[in-house]
């Protein structure tokens, strides 16, 4: 019988499949826990904006009809929010679709990407399903992209550079002398993806917008997300901005109806919703304060982070991650990024913080 791995490139027979946070009714089914708290997938612990919801229950009569294919209405009202036209505008299922799609687009065999060491899993997927190579860089300390390294990284059969800022899953940033700096170092025929999924939260002053460098010289490719701040992880809707050219390239080969309709009106209504954001901002630097203090209570080395979530030194990643699993708290273990004894956690509601902690303490006991 031929095996379907024979079929395929060998890179993408290798991969293993993304493994995301175990899903709340994933673990009522297994242990029967009752009313777990989940802080694994970086999500907004508010949930979405109540206009995102109402303009959701508005357009459920219509779903016999697709969706606008070109997203138009939400690609504007981005365009009017960054002050750009809207043909540098692409909206997504998700940013992670971007990133499949350029990977798709610029990569191939004999070509490679370069990346950040402990960066987010999706990229070297992406390049392995298109068959590029990989160049993967070290980090600075441990933590954070050394952006130089990573500009001393690119060859001539480089084709795309991958920057997430802040970093999943360390929460580090780079700032705005280092990003300029290597800018000036990239060649012209190379795209920078500016992976800005958490960029909402970010209160660093030197914290660099790359939407503002973007021109018609340089190839970069701004991503941002409505999973996170906006609270609407579920409706898998994100975007990407840059030059008109690349935007068509990606329009090129999108999926039709890529967006759906539902995920249209939600973002669109959610982008409205000023009040929704700034309590998600209060919540979460209230979360991350009161973490910050707890974690140095308990003696647990942890990276300062500048999104909604920590990486922390817990000794042995996956045992606290089973034993708060069975306590009904689930985070995200760290070995698939190589931090084996890091656990990731993100800021929850204060009563979700305030029972991880306690269920933390538990598990680890006194520390030394």
């Amino acid at each position: 019988m031929i095996k379907a791995q024979d079929l395929v490139l060998p890179s993408v027979a290798a991969l293993a499949p993304y493994e995301p946070g175990k899903p709340i009714e994933e673990l009522q089914r297994e242990l029967g826990v009752v009313d777990p708290v989940k802080l694994a997938s970086n999500e907004n612990p508010l949930g979405p904006s109540p206009l995102a919801i109402e303009a959701i229950k508005a357009a459920l009569p219509e779903l016999n009809r697709y969706p606008d294919g070109a997203s138009y209405e939400l690609r504007a009202k981005i365009a009017a929010h960054h002050k750009i036209g809207v043909e540098r505008v692409f909206a997504a299922s998700g940013s992670v679709e971007v990133l499949n799609l350029l990977a798709f687009l610029y990569l191939r065999p004999g070509l490679n990407s370069v990346y950040s060491e402990h960066s987010f899993a999706i990229y070297p997927l992406a390049t392995a399903a298109a068959g590029g190579e990989h160049r993967v860089v070290k980090t600075s300390d441990g933590f954070s992209h050394d952006l130089n390294a990573m500009a001393a990284a690119i060859d001539a059969n480089t084709r795309m550079v991958f920057l997430g800022n802040p970093n999943n899953p360390t929460g580090t940033i780079y700032r705005r002398a280092e990003w300029k700096r290597f800018l000036e170092r990239v060649p012209e025929n190379v795209v920078i993806v500016a992976d800005e999924a958490y960029f909402e939260f970010v209160r660093d002053p030197d914290y660099p917008d790359s939407i503002e460098d973007h021109d018609d010289r340089r190839l970069i490719i701004t991503l941002r997300t409505f999973s996170k701040i906006f609270g609407l992880a579920g409706m898998r809707v994100g975007y990407a901005v840059a030059r008109p050219d690349m935007i068509q390239m990606l329009h090129n080969v999108r999926q039709p109806f890529n967006v759906t309709s539902l995920a249209q009106v939600a973002a669109i209504a959610g982008m409205d919703d000023r009040a929704h954001i700034a309590r998600t901002l209060e919540v979460n630097a209230q979360g991350m304060a009161y973490l910050e203090r707890e974690f140095a209570r308990l003696k647990l080395p942890f990276v300062p982070s500048h999104a909604n979530f920590f990486l922390v030194d817990v000794g042995d990643g996956r045992a606290v991650y089973d034993k708060l699993l069975r306590k009904g708290v689930i985070v995200r273990a760290m070995n698939g990024y190589g931090y084996p004894g890091h656990v990731r956690i993100s800021v929850g509601l204060p009563e979700e913080n305030r029972r991880l902690i306690a269920m933390l303490a538990e598990v680890i006991g006194p520390q030394s």
